[in-house]
């Protein structure tokens, strides 16, 4: 499975979102959980994709069908969805994403995923691309059902959510068996999985274990830690 190098983007700014794909990452996640960025200004930074080969997937905060579809008609390549704990909510974020009779989004022909009108859907729309995120020890406990979704296209952990939640349920399970029940799942039926890797040497770790969706930190982190290593030197 091929991989798929990206990062977070949650400072919302154009401009290092255009920067990002200038660097050449394969993809990039414009966070609207805990990023700066609002909605409103959303297609702005999928504007500054725009004649890369960066895939833009948005992270909307829950799976609110009408956000969906609007991020998807703004032109995002896919979302990714936080806390996706149980079948029923994986198999909402695909009713919301796809068309019917796969799913029940609505047809508009004037959105600017379709040039404003100058581009029709046709009868083969672009297949939308879905991370559905396991964060919790009941998500972990229903992967395999989670992954078999028809439409999901790869599990993303949230090593933050996953960790906080294993501590807050006291749960039996530790972290790092969590990383390989739901890679086993993905690698089970066929799909991909993801991390948001904070180092670097994490990296050859994971991928022998089968994730190919890995985000190399933040913008914010990378911004913050060349602040803090700048300030330093200087003091010295």
């Amino acid at each position: 499975m091929k991989t798929h190098i990206g990062t977070f983007l949650s400072i919302g700014s154009p401009a290092v979102t255009e920067l990002a794909a200038e660097c050449g990452f394969d993809w990039v996640l414009i966070d609207l959980e805990h990023g700066c960025e609002s909605e409103a200004a959303l297609p702005n930074q999928l504007r500054a994709l725009r004649g890369s080969n960066t895939l833009g997937i948005v992270r909307v905060s829950a799976p609110n069908p009408d956000l969906i579809s609007r991020v998807l008609d703004w032109g995002a390549d896919g979302i990714m969805v936080p806390h996706v704990n149980i079948v029923a909510e994986a198999q909402h974020c695909v009713d919301a994403a796809y068309y019917p009779p796969t799913g029940h989004r609505g047809v508009s022909r004037t959105v600017r995923a379709y040039g404003y009108g100058m581009r029709l859907p046709g009868d083969s729309p672009p297949k939308p691309i879905i991370l559905a995120q396991i964060e919790t020890a009941e998500g972990v406990s229903n992967v395999d059902q989670i992954a078999a979704v028809e439409g999901i296209d790869a599990l993303f952990i949230g090593p933050a959510d996953l960790s906080f939640d294993l501590k807050a349920q006291n749960s039996p399970r530790s972290y790092d068996d969590c990383l390989s029940v739901i890679a086993k799942a993905a690698r089970d039926h066929g799909k991909g999985c993801g991390i948001l890797v904070r180092h670097a040497d994490d990296q050859a770790k994971l991928l022998s274990m089968g994730f190919s969706w890995l985000a190399m930190d933040s913008d914010l982190s990378l911004v913050r830690e060349g602040f803090r290593r700048n300030l330093a030197a200087a003091r010295k």
